[in-house]
């Protein structure tokens, strides 16, 4: 369970990270200590460190006189809002560049009580791998972290971080190293990738891709794509439909990519370069899928703050525990739901198991929400819910479940993103397992002693509740036409018989 779950908000603890890059430096706060990072400030300034950086050796000097005002600005905003820890970590232009420890001891002069670390490019890989794997614990395949002065890559073995390797690939540093020639920055991105010896051992696996440049692809594609969820995080294409991505960008004229559809203005310029990078990792690596994450070396640095019963947690059931404390009124039901939906699902799989259980502990949200909105509110909650372990398919069978038991109509306009996301056969489900919790709140007001008054059977093609005698619940008009309801989505004949002894068993 979240450890600071019965704490005020106010009083919840915060931590601050200055991420310092070739490209950008941002500030993140956090609040809390849970398995979900929970960011509640977030800024950056793109300053680009790094530009000229292979040319001259040199930080770039405009940039150092704006990021001495930029961490003046965010020390104030961290010391302001309670953020201890807060540090700095300074990746790629600072590590490499012969006038970067200068710059961090001036820095280190205006702000003596805040640490300042220089990372290495295997301790930056490390981080960045820490993070991933916060949002996609089982990960397995190739991580490629890009920023403005290098790549990181780390092998990924079903959530063990393996390996690590920096390259000169970042899209500052690759868009110089080739004088502003995509064709050149091809044989240069493939010349060094192949300097990793382990880069082509998981075929078939997956491409995760963490960085503001990666990340802005995947803006792209959703945006050209018309996807039904606007969300990087757990973003996933197939491994053609990147590769095609990644040629269109890497080749299009300047003014072609400016017209597409959520292209980032500040980087129009990185676009082909993060391109060109992401093609070469498709051919070496050869993965079945590329998948985007939103966690990285920040959430890294979060993590290993965490106490290990914290990190140990499963992100996805922490974010609905943490939901079901916050908003639900009884922490002692979302077990008993799952004991009491279990005979209609006899035969799930582990992964379905999972959903279900994270169902329960989500489907109260919305007790405290008006009752004409509900159904929407709690949707949007959870399909739009910052956790970061939760995957786009986890997201839209969850919200369709939580809505449905709510009462919604099955075509409700606002259901479509959800609808769309899911196979029929997943629908279904969300559909028998939301219209089973609405029964379950009907007869139980949302209480566990009144629900172990009752019980479902499935047996020859009926489903049976049975209802034990002087337990203060009734087969009423209610109960009866969501009975039939579940019934019918299930394709059975509803009964209820007032057994008190099947019912106690």
């Amino acid at each position: 369970m979240p450890v600071t779950s019965a704490i005020p908000p106010h009083e919840l603890p915060r931590c601050g990270v200055v991420d310092l890059g070739s490209n950008s430096v941002r500030l993140v706060v956090y609040e809390g200590r849970s398995r979900n990072p929970m960011p509640i400030f977030n800024e950056k300034a793109v300053l680009r460190l790094g530009r000229g950086l292979d040319a001259t050796g040199r930080l770039n000097e405009e940039g150092v006189e704006q990021a001495l005002t930029v961490m003046h600005r965010y020390c104030a905003v961290a010391r302001a809002m309670g953020a201890d820890p807060f540090e700095v970590l300074a990746t790629a232009a600072v590590r490499d560049a012969v006038n970067g420890r200068a710059f961090i001891e001036i820095l280190q002069q205006r702000m003596p009580e805040v640490p300042i670390h220089i990372l290495s490019g295997a301790e930056e890989a490390a981080f960045s791998a820490d993070g991933m794997l916060c949002g996609i614990p089982t990960a397995d395949g190739i991580l490629a972290d890009i920023g403005g002065g290098s790549l990181e890559l780390v092998r990924l073995d079903h959530g063990t971080r393996g390996p690590g390797h920096t390259l000169r690939l970042g899209v500052i540093r690759l868009a110089e190293r080739s004088d502003g020639d995509t064709l050149r920055a091809r044989v240069l991105a493939e010349t060094d990738l192949r300097t990793v010896p382990w880069l082509g051992d998981a075929p078939g696996s997956d491409l995760y891709l963490v960085g503001g440049a990666f990340r802005a692809l995947a803006r792209i594609h959703i945006a050209q794509t018309g996807y039904p969820l606007a969300m990087v995080h757990h973003y996933t294409v197939g491994r053609e439909e990147a590769r095609d991505l990644a040629g269109l960008i890497s080749t299009a004229p300047r003014k072609v990519l400016e017209k597409l559809p959520a292209a980032p203005r500040r980087r129009i310029d990185d676009l082909p370069y993060a391109a060109v990078v992401l093609r070469r990792l498709l051919r070496l690596a050869n993965p079945r899928r590329v998948v985007f994450s939103a966690s990285g070396l920040r959430e890294g640095w979060f993590m290993r703050r965490m106490p290990p019963e914290i990190r140990l947690q499963d992100p996805l059931m922490a974010a609905a525990r943490d939901m079901a404390e916050h908003l639900g009124r009884d922490m002692a039901l979302p077990l008993a739901l799952l004991r009491w939906t279990a005979p209609l699902f006899p035969t799930e799989t582990a992964d379905w198991l999972r959903l279900r259980e994270v169902a329960c502990w989500m489907s109260d949200i919305g007790s405290r929400e008006h009752p004409e909105f509900r159904a929407e509110q709690s949707f949007l909650r959870v399909l739009r819910q910052p956790g970061i372990g939760l995957d786009h398919h986890a997201r839209a069978f969850l919200a369709l479940t939580i809505a449905l038991r709510y009462e919604v109509d099955i075509d409700a306009p606002f259901l479509r993103p959800a609808r769309s996301l899911l196979d029929v056969a997943a629908a279904a489900r969300a559909e028998v397992l939301g219209v089973a919790l609405r029964l379950a709140y009907t007869l139980s007001a949302g209480t566990r002693d009144l629900l172990a008054g009752t019980r479902l059977r499935v047996e020859n093609g009926q489903l049976t509740l049975l209802l034990r005698e002087n337990s203060g619940v009734f087969a009423g008009e209610s109960v009866i036409r969501r009975l039939g309801r579940l019934a019918q989505v299930m394709g059975l004949e509803a009964a209820a018989s007032a057994d008190m002894a099947e019912a106690a068993e």
